[in-house]
């Protein structure tokens, strides 16, 4: 059996702070020095500055659209999936992902934290969402010690 890539799915706003832009690039970064593909909405704010922090370190990136045009995605994202389904492609995001890292946002982030909860998803929260069932952290460099110790049990279990 072909061995499986380990999805990493950065979820946050769409609208954020120059301080938000930068943990989301650092994440991205780290996910693809880890040699993991990142997954997002492949919009902008959160998504895209953590796809430009991955492609920047050579990782591969994956963005998941509302719309129904591949065009919409940011500059760094590899592969775009146009969805036409809106915020139901939440969803996708959350269950396509083997580990979500959760930075701050708003209500469709909310969301796909719910639905990585209910997937079985671990959550890595680094944006102060404090739900139940999430893996807190305090910066970047909690978050990758977290995320080794997740792949190495996914690795162990494939």
């Amino acid at each position: 059996m072909r061995k499986q890539m380990i999805t990493i799915s950065v979820i946050g706003g769409s609208s954020i702070s120059a301080k938000v832009e930068d943990l989301a690039e650092s994440v991205g970064r780290m996910i693809a020095e880890l040699g993991c593909v990142l997954v997002c909405g492949g919009l902008g704010g959160a998504m895209e500055a953590a796809a430009m922090g991955a492609k920047k370190a050579g990782g591969m990136t994956i963005g998941i659209l509302p719309g129904k045009d591949k065009r919409d995605a940011n500059s760094y994202i590899d592969i775009s999936l146009p969805t036409s389904i809106g915020y139901a492609r939440n969803t996708i995001v959350a269950c396509s992902a083997d580990i979500i890292v959760a930075l701050p946002g708003s209500f469709g982030t909310n969301s796909e934290i719910c639905y990585g909860l209910v997937y079985g998803r671990p959550v890595v929260d680094l944006g102060n969402w404090d739900i139940e069932g999430m893996i807190d952290v305090k910066n970047v460099a909690e978050a990758e010690e977290k995320i080794k110790k997740l792949i190495k049990k996914l690795q162990q279990s494939s």
